[in-house]
């Protein structure tokens, strides 16, 4: 049976099943699913659940409190998704280390309907708050694709090398300056030379820490 496009709050619940799972070993119950989903309605939870059942993402044994399976297919499409470290929404801030690589130390398990195969594919720890207008809130996760370039208007991690410093921003090239745009209106913009940038990565999806465990926020930006 081929699946169909989830809603949002199903994408959320599926990422936090695969997550919880993936973390302790044993299935989340329906009140768990419902407080790091914001549902307060266990019907609601049921509901969703049997969509996703019915699509074939995860199997249940009714009667049973952690009674949840993933589907075959959705076992096998998890990706991980390195944490390598931190980028900071706010000033351009000193932060050395973020010119080089991480060894990862954890990673974020998402699914292959979000991510596709994951590569070149990393995420970030949120600090700061110049991108609350975008949605983005100190100690989110920004799930980033590594790549040289970008368009103008899109969300990306920018190194700035002369100063060694890095930044969360909008990034536009106009004339002969870069604009790095917060989004936050009692912020302004920083203009730079576009020499002195590198761009590490592009925002492809926002991921939000809910009640001492990581649930997905799907926000795409591309």
């Amino acid at each position: 049976m081929a699946q169909t496009k989830l809603s949002v709050r199903q994408e959320d619940m599926l990422t936090f099943i695969t997550n919880f799972i993936s973390q302790n070993s044993y299935p989340p119950t329906i009140r768990e699913i419902g407080k790091a989903c914001h549902i307060t309605s266990t019907s609601v939870v049921n509901y969703n659940l049997n969509k996703l059942e019915e699509e074939g993402y995860i199997s249940r044994m009714l009667r049973v409190s952690r009674g949840i399976q993933l589907g075959k297919n959705q076992a096998s499409a998890l990706v991980q998704i390195p944490l390598v470290g931190r980028i900071f929404a706010s000033e351009p801030v000193s932060f050395p280390e973020a010119s080089v690589s991480y060894a990862p130390d954890e990673t974020i398990n998402l699914t292959q309907d979000l991510v596709g195969d994951g590569k070149k594919m990393f995420a970030l720890e949120v600090r700061g708050d110049s991108m609350i207008d975008a949605m983005i809130n100190e100690g989110d996760y920004v799930i980033m694709k590594q790549q040289a370039r970008v368009n103008n208007g899109d969300l990306a991690a920018i190194w700035l090398i002369d100063s060694e410093e890095t930044t969360l921003k909008y990034f536009y090239l106009e004339n002969d300056k870069v604009r790095l745009q917060p989004a936050n209106p009692t912020m302004d913009a920083i203009y730079v030379d576009p020499s002195t940038v590198r761009i590490q990565g592009k925002v492809m999806l926002i991921f939000r820490q809910i009640s001492a465990r990581k649930t997905v926020s799907v926000i795409p930006n591309n």
